[in-house]
């Protein structure tokens, strides 16, 4: 780390992504999914919130995890465009 500059560092985490769609994509599914657990380990009182923007909003346990859900589909669609081109 000493003598590099930390632009260096921020190139390289994201020019995998902006490189290669495909890693990005599955690299939000992975994150989706252990959203979508974390929720499954909360207990039913726990209070929720989801960002929209830039703000967070309070919902429930189960509307996050089909937000959350919707979101995983939308990538595996976009993956399986990729992969399919």
């Amino acid at each position: 780390m000493a003598g590099l500059p930390m632009s260096s560092f921020k190139a390289n985490t994201g020019s995998a992504t902006a490189e290669d769609p495909k890693l990005g994509l599955t690299k939000q599914i992975r994150s989706h999914e252990v959203a979508i657990a974390e929720l499954n380990a909360l207990s039913p009182s726990r209070a929720v919130y989801q960002k929209n923007g830039n703000l967070f909003f309070h919902t429930t346990i189960q509307k996050a995890m089909t937000s959350e859900q919707k979101q995983i589909d939308l990538a595996k669609a976009s993956l399986g465009k990729l992969n399919s081109s």
